[in-house]
C-alpha cells in the first residue's frame, strides 16, 4: 500500500480563495469551493460525524485509494463492453516516462494505471463542494471512443457531441475511431477510412496528433505503441500541470503559517494530495520530501503555545504502536479544530515516511529514522504521562521496537549494500532490542519480578537511570487482591562465599515513590512504610535490610488495606507487596497486546521473552560495530543459563565477557563475573579452566575482596596444584606474580662470561607460598624469537607477599642487551609461567614498571672485544743460534687476568730453553712508549705499580706458565729464553738477505677469565740475524799479482759490536802474501762498530802457484771470514749476551765468534770488441719512411784464441720487433774485421717503421763472440721516437 494511499483525501477543503489565480479555466472552480476559517472547521466536523456512522465515501480514505492513476473513457458509441478486457489485459504501462519535481524525466519501467468510464459511481457521487477535494483522484487522461459507419452520421451526430465532449480545456484527451469493419468487406473498410480521415481533420493539428485507430478484426502492429505514447502524454502533462498547482497552493499557505487563519488542515490536504500524485508516478523520492516538510510544519504547529491540543492515546488499543500502519484509526477521528491530535497524528506520518522508504529499499533508513522518532516521541509521552495509562510510555515504546525491528529485519537483505552501512543498521536493530529490553525489565519490576532480575553492572546502570512512571495517581490494590501474594527470593550466595552489596536496580526506593504519588499520603508519613527502619536512600530493595525474620513476615504479608494501627480517616501507607500488585492490575488495563501481556503473566515467559530480546540485542551488536556491547549482552544471557543450571553454555559466555573486561581494564566488572565462572567451571569439572580463573581473581585489586575471600582463591590454587591432575595444563601467573630488575644500571658482562643475576619478584598471593622450583629467560632486546639461555634454581624457594629478592646463576650468553622474559617455575605438579614485569611497586620506586615506560635492561653482554694484548717487547732483531731473552708485553684491557695461564709454542726452528726459568715483571718505564700504542689511560702509565721493579721467576710446565696475582690487571713483561736454530754458514753478499729468512714464530694461547672461558690467541714474529752483514770487493790489483780484498761488515742488530779479532782461511787457489796466519792488515784492535754502521778490513791475497786455466776443482771451494766478538746489549731492547748458565765462567760469557763464507774468483777480464749504436738523421723517423740502421764494430785489442777466433770474419744478426719494423736488408751476414787492435767497420741496414711512438730500435748482435767479451754502447736497450707519417694532399678537400 503506497503512501500516496494513506492521505486525507476528502477529509479537508481548499484553503485560499486564490487557488487557481493564474489558471483562467480553473479559477472559478476552485475560487468556488474554497473555504476558510469557521466553514472549514465546519466542513470537518461534518466528515467526521459522516465518517463515524460509515457513510463517508471510500475514497475519502486514502487506505482504501486505488495505487493507480485514472484513464477514463467517455464511451460515445457504447463499445467499452466490447474493448475493455482488450485494453484492460495490457496494463500496466510499460516504459512509462514522467517528470519528477525538478522537471526531470524520469523513466519507468511500469505505471499503474485504472480504465474506468466517465459514467463511474466514483466520479459521479461527490458532492459538487467536494469535486476540487478530489483533484489529485480526476482522470489524468479521457480517451474518446468512437465509432462511424457513415459520413452524415458523423457530420450530424458525431462530430458535435465530441466537440461538446472535448470542449473543456482542463481534460487530457484524445479521440479513439474503432473499425468493427471485416477485413473481407471492402466497401465497409473503405468508409471507415474516410471517416477516421475527416475525424483527423476536425480534431488533429499541426502541433499535436489527438486521434488513433483500432480495428478491432486486425489491429495494427503499431497500435498499442501508439496508443500508449497518446496516453502517456496525456498523463505526463495533466501530472505537471496538477503538480504546479499544488505547489503554487502549498507556497502560498506557507507564506500565511504564522497568520491567526492559518489551517494545518488545508496545508496538510494539499502536501498529502501531492505525495500521493508522485507516490503513484513510482517518484518516492519527491513522496517523501513531501512527508519530510509536511513533517517539520506539523511540529513547528504543535509546539506553537498558543496551538497546543488535546495530546491523545486515551483510546483503546493506543498502546500499540501504530507508527508502520497509517490505516489504523480513521484521520477523521483525530481531527481537533483545525489540526489533528498529536499522538495519532506523528505516528500516521512516520508510518507514510516508512512505507516510502520500504519502496525506495532504504530499511536501514527506517530503522535509523525509527529510533529517533521512538525517543523523541517517548520525551513527549513522558510530558503528557500523568494523564496517560499506567505506564502507557513504556508499553508504547516496547510494542514500536518490536514492530520496527520485525518490519525492518524483514525488508533488509544482507550483501546487497555497503559493509559500513550493513554494520550500521545492525548497530540499530541492537540498540532498539536494548531499548526493548530495558523497558520491559522496568515493567517486570512494577510486577515483582525484581528477583528474577540479574543484578548485574549493565542492568544496574541502564535501569537506575530509567526513572519510574509518574501517573497522577499511583494505582491502588483492587478488592478483589487481597488474596495475593508475593513471596520475595532472597538474595542468591556467590561461590567462595563472597559477599557483596547487591546493585540497585531502581532510580530511587520503589516503596517511597509509589506512596509518594498516593493522593492520600504526605510526606511526614514516609516513617510509616518502613515500620521503624533506617531509611534507604541508596536505591536499594527496603526488604535486603531487614532482618531474616522481618524479611519473612513482609515476604508473606497480606494484600489487604486493613492493617491494626493505620484505621482512620487517612490512607495508610502501601506495602511493596501491594505496590506490586497494584501495578500488575493496572498494567492489564493498560497492555492490549496479548502477547505482552503473556510475556508478563508468569516468571518463566518473562524469562523466555527476557531472553529474546537480550540474544536478539547481543546478535545484532555482534554484527555490528558495537562487539563490546554484545559481549555485555552476552553475560546477561549466561547469567539466565547460569540461573537454571546450564553451566556449560553459561561458562562459554561468561569467558567471553571476562576477556572483555579483562582487556579493557574493567577489575569491577570482573570482579562482579569471575566468581559466577568460577562456579560453573568447578561443576564441569574443568579444572584448568578453574584454576586460572582463580588466579585472575586473586589478580584483581586487593581492594575488590576481603582477605578471608583471596585467602580462599589462594586455598583452591594450592589445593589444585598439589593434585593429580587429570590433564595438567601450564599455568599463566603473569598478572599474579611479577619480576623486575633490581634498581641502578644494568650488570655488565663481557662476552662468555657467566654472572649472578638478582631479580625482584613481586607475589600477588595474600598468604606465603612455596614455588619447588623458579626459571628465569632473558629476551635480547632487538630480537624478541630468540631467548637467553634459562637460569633456574632447583631449590624450593618461598615467596612472601610483596616483594621478594630472588638470585640466579646466569651462565655465559651471547653479545647483546637483555630484558627479563619469561619467568617459569613449578607449583607441586603445576608448572606456571609469566611474562609480566612489575607494576605493583610504589610508582616512586625504580622498581615500578608500565607499559607506558621502556623496558630498561637488566644485563648487557658486550660485543667480542679484546680484552688482553700479547705484543713483542722489542721489534729489533735477536742473535740467531744464540739463547736470547724473547719479551712479551701483557696488557690487560679493562678486564683481570686473575689466575691466567699461557701455553707457549714454538715454530719450526725455534725452542725454548728450558734449563733457564722464566722471568715476569712489572712493565719498565724504558718500554712503556712501546707497549702503550693502543693505551691511552694516563693513570695507568703513571701508577706507582707501574713503576716497580718485582721480577718474579716462573717454571715452564708442559708447555704453559700461570700468571702470578699481581699481574691481574697492570702491564707487565715476560721474559723468555730461546734459541732459533740454523743450520749452514752465512756467506757473503752484495745485498742483504730477506727478513724473512731469519724469522721465526711462538704461538701464545692465554687463557683467563671467572673460570678460564676467555681465551686469547696471538702468533709472535721473532726476528733474528747474524751480528754481521759481510761484503767484498777487490780494490786493486797490483802488477804483481797481489789483490787487495776489502771485507765490509755492517753490524745487523741494534747494540754495539767490538770485534776482538779477526782471520780469513783462504779457499785453494789462493794465499796470503803475508805470514800473519790471515789477520787483516789493520791494527787497530779491538774495533767497535756501533749500530747500523759499518766497519772493513784489507786482505793482502795472492794466487797460488796452481795454473789458472787447470781443470782441476779445487778442495775448499769457500773462504771462511773469522770474527770474534762481543756485543754491548739490553734485552729491552733487541739482541744481547747470550742467556749464559750460571757455572760458565766470564771468558766463555764474553766470547762470541761469527763465521762467513766467501767465494773468490779470477777476475774477469777487459772486452775484446765494442759494438756502437749510430744516432740516427736528424730529421726524426717517420711511419712508412725508409731509414738506415748504423753499428759501428771497433776491434779493442789484439785477438786472443782463447776468448776470440783467429779470423777476419765476424758473424752478425739483426733481432728487430716484426710489429714495430720491417726489415729491408739481411738480418744475418758475415763482415771482414782486421784482427788488428783498432780496426773499425759499420754494419747497416735499411729499416721502415711501422708503428709511431717510442720503440725500441733494432738490436745488432754477435753470435760467435762470447758476451762477456763484448762492449756494448749504449749498454742497454733503449727508445727511439718514430713520428706519424705526414698528411698525404690525396685526401684534402680544396676550400
Amino acid at each position: 500500500m503506497g503512501a500516496g494511499q494513506c492521505g486525507l483525501g476528502g477529509l479537508g477543503v481548499w484553503a485560499g480563495e486564490n487557488g487557481a489565480r493564474d489558471r483562467p479555466g480553473l479559477r472559478e472552480r476552485v475560487g468556488r469551493a474554497s473555504i476558510t476559517g469557521q466553514r472549514a472547521r465546519e466542513d470537518i466536523a461534518r466528515w467526521a460525524r459522516r465518517a463515524s456512522v460509515g457513510q463517508a465515501d471510500p475514497q475519502f480514505w486514502p487506505a482504501l485509494s486505488a495505487p493507480a492513476y485514472f484513464v477514463s473513457f467517455e464511451d460515445v458509441s457504447d463499445l467499452w463492453p466490447n474493448v475493455k478486457n482488450l485494453f484492460e489485459e495490457r496494463l500496466p504501462f510499460k516504459k512509462a516516462c514522467l517528470n519528477n519535481k525538478t522537471r526531470n524525466s524520469v523513466f519507468l519501467d511500469k505505471l499503474s494505471a485504472e480504465y474506468i468510464l466517465t459514467t463511474d459511481a466514483r466520479l459521479r457521487s461527490r458532492f459538487p463542494q467536494e469535486q476540487s477535494l478530489f483533484w489529485f483522484r480526476e482522470p489524468y487522461a479521457t480517451v474518446v471512443l468512437v465509432t462511424c459507419e457513415d459520413l452524415d452520421e458523423f457530420k450530424s451526430i458525431l462530430k458535435p457531441r465530441v466537440k461538446l465532449i472535448v470542449q473543456n480545456d482542463e481534460k487530457e484527451w484524445f479521440i479513439l475511431f474503432v473499425n468493427r469493419a471485416l477485413p473481407s468487406n471492402d466497401q465497409a473498410t473503405k468508409m471507415a477510412k474516410r471517416v477516421y480521415a475527416k475525424v483527423e481533420v476536425e480534431f488533429s493539428s499541426k502541433k499535436r496528433e489527438r486521434c488513433c485507430k483500432l480495428d478491432l478484426h486486425g489491429p495494427e502492429a503499431n497500435f498499442w505503441d501508439d496508443f500508449e505514447t497518446k496516453i502517456m502524454e496525456c498523463i505526463r502533462n495533466t501530472l505537471d500541470r496538477r503538480v504546479q498547482f499544488y505547489e503554487d497552493e502549498i507556497r502560498k499557505l506557507s507564506e500565511q503559517r504564522f497568520m491567526p487563519v492559518w489551517n494545518f488542515c488545508n496545508f496538510f490536504i494539499l502536501k498529502e494530495s501531492l505525495a500521493f500524485m508522485f507516490d503513484v508516478a513510482h517518484l518516492h523520492e519527491d513522496a517523501l520530501r513531501e512527508y519530510d516538510e509536511l513533517e517539520l510544519c506539523y511540529l513547528e504547529t504543535v509546539n506553537m503555545t498558543s496551538k497546543r491540543k488535546e495530546f491523545g492515546g486515551m483510546d483503546q488499543g493506543d498502546d500499540q504502536a501504530a507508527l508502520l500502519n497509517p490505516g489504523s484509526k480513521p484521520l477523521a477521528q483525530i481531527v481537533q479544530d483545525d489540526s489533528f491530535r498529536e499522538f495519532e497524528f506523528r505516528q500516521y506520518l512516520f508510518a507514510c515516511q516508512a512505507k516510502l522508504l520500504f519502496k525506495l529499499n532504504r530499511p536501514f533508513e527506517v530503522a535509523s529514522r525509527g529510533e529517533s522518532f521512538i525517543i523523541s516521541f517517548s520525551r513527549a509521552l513522558s510530558i503528557y504521562e500523568r494523564k496517560l495509562p499506567f505506564c502507557m510510555r513504556e508499553v508504547w515504546v516496547i510494542t514500536a521496537c518490536l514492530a520496527l525491528l520485525n518490519s525492518a529485519s524483514s525488508h533488509y537483505n544482507d550483501g546487497l549494500v555497503a559493509p559500513d552501512m550493513e554494520k550500521e543498521f545492525y548497530r540499530l536493530q541492537g540498540d532498539l532490542f536494548s531499548l526493548c529490553r530495558v523497558k520491559f525489565m522496568r515493567l517486570a519490576y512494577l510486577i515483582g519480578y525484581s528477583a528474577d532480575i540479574e543484578r548485574s553492572p549493565a542492568n544496574s546502570a541502564s535501569l537506575s537511570m530509567l526513572p519510574w512512571p509518574k501517573p497522577a495517581v499511583w494505582p491502588a490494590v483492587p478488592p478483589d487482591a487481597s488474596s495475593e501474594l508475593i513471596l520475595q527470593a532472597g538474595p542468591r550466595v556467590k561461590h567462595f562465599g563472597i559477599e557483596r552489596k547487591p546493585l540497585p536496580l531502581e532510580p530511587s526506593v520503589l516503596l517511597r515513590e509509589a506512596n509518594r504519588r498516593r493522593a492520600s499520603l504526605s510526606a511526614g508519613n514516609l516513617s510509616e512504610m518502613f515500620e521503624g527502619q533506617p531509611n534507604f536512600t541508596d536505591g536499594s530493595d527496603v526488604s535486603l535490610g531487614m532482618n531474616p525474620t522481618t524479611k519473612a513476615n513482609a515476604a508473606s504479608m497480606s494484600r489487604t488495606y486493613s492493617t491494626p494501627g493505620f484505621e482512620g480517616s487517612v490512607s495508610r501507607p502501601m506495602s511493596l507487596a501491594e505496590i506490586h500488585v497494584a501495578a500488575e492490575h493496572a498494567l492489564r488495563d493498560t497492555i492490549s497486546d496479548a502477547e505482552l501481556r503473556k510475556s508478563l503473566s508468569s516468571v518463566e515467559n518473562f524469562e523466555a521473552k527476557y531472553l529474546e530480546l537480550t540474544k536478539g540485542a547481543a546478535e545484532n551488536y555482534h554484527r555490528s560495530w558495537w562487539k563490546r556491547h554484545g559481549v555485555v549482552l552476552d553475560g546477561e544471557i549466561a547469567a539466565v543459563w547460569h540461573k537454571h543450571g546450564n553451566f556449560e553454555l553459561a561458562a562459554k559466555l561468561y569467558e567471553k565477557v571476562c576477556a572483555l573486561y579483562s582487556a579493557e581494564g574493567w577489575q569491577d566488572l570482573l570482579a562482579e563475573v569471575l566468581p559466577n565462572l568460577a562456579e560453573c567451571q568447578k561443576v564441569l569439572n574443568d579444572e584448568g579452566g578453574y584454576l586460572q580463573t582463580c588466579v585472575r581473581l586473586l589478580s584483581l585489586d586487593k581492594g575488590l575482596f576481603s582477605t578471608k575471600e583471596r585467602q580462599a582463591f589462594q586455598a583452591e590454587v594450592i589445593s589444585l596444584a598439589h593434585s593429580e591432575m587429570k590433564h595438567p595444563v601450564p599455568l599463566d601467573v603473569s598478572s599474579l606474580i611479577t619480576f623486575s630488575g633490581n634498581p641502578g644500571p644494568p650488570m655488565q658482562l663481557c662476552n662468555g662470561d657467566p654472572g649472578t643475576l638478582s631479580v625482584t619478584v613481586w607475589s600477588g598471593f595474600p598468604d606465603d607460598i612455596t614455588l619447588e622450583s623458579l626459571n628465569l629467560t632473558l629476551m635480547e632486546t632487538h630480537n624478541a624469537d630468540e631467548g637467553a639461555k634459562a637460569t633456574s634454581i632447583s631449590a624450593a624457594t618461598i615467596l612472601k607477599p610483596g616483594r621478594n629478592t630472588i638470585t640466579l646463576a646466569l651462565p655465559p650468553q651471547k653479545p647483546g642487551s637483555y630484558v627479563l622474559g619469561v619467568l617459569t617455575g613449578q607449583i607441586g605438579h603445576l608448572r606456571f609461567r609469566s611474562h609480566s614485569f612489575s607494576k605493583g611497586a610504589p610508582a616512586d620506586n625504580d622498581d615500578f614498571m608500565s607499559y607506558e615506560k621502556p623496558t630498561r635492561p637488566i644485563l648487557k653482554v658486550s660485543k667480542p672485544r679484546a680484552l688482553v694484548d700479547l705484543i713483542p717487547a722489542t721489534s729489533s732483531a735477536l742473535l740467531i743460534n744464540e739463547t736470547q731473552w724473547v719479551g712479551i708485553i701483557v696488557k690487560p684491557i679493562d678486564y683481570p687476568l686473575k689466575g691466567g695461564v699461557l701455553h707457549i709454542d714454538t715454530g719450526p726452528g725455534l725452542e725454548v730453553d728450558e734449563s733457564r726459568g722464566i722471568e715476569m715483571e712489572m712493565f719498565k718505564t724504558a718500554l712503556r712508549s712501546i707497549a702503550d700504542k693502543g693505551d691511552s689511560n694516563p693513570q695507568k702509565q703513571d701508577s706507582p705499580a707501574s713503576q716497580s721493579e718485582e721480577v718474579t721467576r716462573l717454571t715452564l710446565q708442559n708447555g704453559q706458565i700461570q700468571f702470578p696475582d699481581w699481574a691481574s690487571d697492570v702491564t707487565s713483561v715476560l721474559w723468555v729464553p730461546v734459541r732459533a736454530i740454523s743450520d749452514g754458514i752465512s756467506r757473503a753478499a752484495s745485498q742483504k738477505l730477506s727478513i724473512v729468512d731469519g724469522m721465526r714464530t711462538i704461538a701464545l694461547n692465554l687463557e683467563f677469565g671467572i673460570s678460564h672461558n676467555q681465551k686469547f690467541d696471538r702468533t709472535l714474529a721473532v726476528h733474528f740475524t747474524d751480528p754481521f752483514h759481510v761484503s767484498t770487493r777487490v780494490i786493486d790489483k797490483c802488477n804483481d799479482g797481489t789483490l787487495l780484498l776489502q771485507v765490509t761488515l755492517h753490524s745487523q742488530v741494534k747494540a754495539s759490536l767490538s770485534i776482538c779479532d779477526a782471520w780469513l782461511d783462504l779457499q785453494d787457489g789462493f794465499v796470503h802474501t803475508s805470514e800473519n796466519n790471515g789477520k787483516p792488515a789493520s791494527a787497530f784492535f779491538p774495533l767497535t762498530v756501533s749500530s747500523s754502521s759499518k766497519a772493513s778490513v784489507l786482505f793482502s791475497i795472492c794466487f797460488s802457484s796452481t795454473d789458472v786455466a787447470g781443470v782441476v776443482e779445487p778442495l775448499n771451494p769457500d773462504s771462511i771470514l773469522n770474527i770474534s766478538y762481543r756485543i754491548n746489549g739490553d734485552r729491552s731492547v733487541g739482541a744481547h749476551m747470550p742467556v749464559a748458565d750460571s757455572t760458565a765462567t766470564e771468558e766463555v760469557r764474553q766470547g762470541l765468534t761469527f763465521k762467513s763464507a766467501l767465494v773468490l774468483q779470477r777476475p774477469v777480464l777487459d772486452p775484446c770488441l765494442a759494438v756502437g749504436f749510430l744516432p740516427f738523421p736528424s730529421d726524426g723517423l717517420r711511419v712508412g719512411q725508409l731509414v738506415a740502421v748504423n753499428w759501428r764494430i771497433e776491434r779493442l785489442k789484439d785477438s786472443d784464441d782463447k776468448v776470440v777466433p783467429q779470423s777476419d770474419e765476424v758473424l752478425y744478426e739483426v733481432d728487430a720487433n716484426s710489429e714495430n719494423w720491417m726489415i729491408a736488408g739481411r738480418k744475418r751476414g758475415h763482415v771482414s774485421l782486421s784482427t788488428k787492435q783498432g780496426s773499425r767497420i759499420v754494419i747497416s741496414i735499411l729499416c721502415v717503421p711501422l708503428v709511431a711512438g717510442y720503440v725500441r730500435p733494432p738490436h745488432l748482435g754477435l753470435p760467435s763472440v762470447d758476451e762477456s767479451n763484448i762492449s756494448s754502447n749504449p749498454p742497454a736497450p733503449h727508445l727511439v721516437c718514430v713520428l706519424p707519417p705526414r698528411l698525404s694532399s690525396s685526401y684534402c678537400i680544396p676550400a
